[in-house]
């Protein structure tokens, strides 16, 4: 097999890739670093430095993507955060 065919196989191989959605969470002036931290860890599985990781840049820039994947375990996900009295959509 040639150089160009495995790559042209590479090619079709990115275009079936399943289309990933995201959680966007964003700052509000309601909840501590903390609550959102603990909330990110037990919706999304976050380790506890991603969590405020995720939580000083919703704090700097407003929004982050918090989780992405398919929209069946999305969007369980953001209901549960916003359960949680934060604010988040799926997109």
């Amino acid at each position: 097999m040639s150089t160009r065919e495995k790559t042209s196989e590479q090619s079709d191989i990115q275009v079936d890739e399943v289309k990933q959605n995201e959680i966007v969470l964003y700052n509000d002036e309601v909840n501590t670093f903390d609550h959102v931290i603990d909330t990110l860890i037990a919706v999304c599985q976050h380790t506890p430095e991603q969590a405020e990781q995720c939580s000083i840049i919703v704090h700097h820039n407003g929004k982050c993507t918090v989780k992405t994947g398919e929209l069946k375990d999305l969007k369980p996900r953001c209901s549960k955060l916003l359960q949680a009295g934060l604010s988040a959509e799926v997109i």
